[in-house]
């Protein structure tokens, strides 16, 4: 399913200002070289997650889903000198390949990958979060969303990628085991009383969760 008309996708792109050279690369190896290229933010909505970055100016920012690396150097641009990012990865793969460009960035020092089970490593990370973005296995999604709410911030925001995923959502009933999960997630995050959110309508689907004060 086409959840946004061609036409007006393309049209979006040419709009949006193009990032940086080091981002078009990582995009560009991650189609030419990637089994799963579709994993990746791209253009439109990293320059999406740039721009909310920039104006919360986050001091902790925590990522589960590396990838390729693509969206945590987004992330990064709205981070204070001692900001810090900790962007989590399950795949070595993918988590070699991610460093490989984080090494190559101005935001380097700011960035730190954890290779491994979010599961595990969330507990560990003894951080007040400002900004959280979760963008791995839908199946693990609410239990994100309740280890990082935990430590949250108030005021503080979780955006949620994939929450249409495809489509499928509107399926009757809804097919899939992740298809299942993302339906399970939202409901989750509609009935928390601790959290208010919008959905936005970019690719596909970014819920943006903020905690109640």
């Amino acid at each position: 399913m086409d959840l946004i008309n061609p036409v007006v996708e393309q049209f979006s792109g040419q709009m949006t200002t193009p990032p940086d050279p080091l981002l078009q690369e990582i995009e560009k190896q991650t189609y030419a070289t990637h089994q799963q290229p579709h994993m990746i933010s791209g253009h439109v909505q990293g320059r999406v997650l740039s721009f909310l970055s920039q104006m919360l100016r986050p001091k902790y920012i925590l990522e589960i889903g590396t990838f390729t690396g693509y969206s945590a150097l987004c992330l990064a641009e709205g981070l204070p000198d001692a900001g810090e990012l900790h962007t989590l990865e399950l795949r070595k793969e993918d988590a070699v390949l991610a460093q490989s460009y984080f090494d190559r960035s101005i935001h380097k020092n700011k960035i730190h990958l954890h290779q491994g089970n979010a599961l595990d490593i969330i507990p560990l990370l003894k951080y007040s979060w400002d900004l959280v973005f979760i963008d791995a296995d839908k199946p693990g999604y609410i239990d994100y969303y309740e280890l990082v709410m935990e430590r949250l911030k108030p005021g503080g925001i979780i955006l949620a990628d994939n929450v249409l995923f495809h489509g499928q959502v509107f399926d009757s009933p809804v097919k899939g085991k992740s298809a299942k999960a993302i339906q399970a997630f939202n409901a989750h995050v509609a009935d928390d009383p601790r959290s208010e959110q919008v959905l936005l309508t970019i690719r596909d689907g970014l819920l943006m969760i903020k905690k109640k004060a």
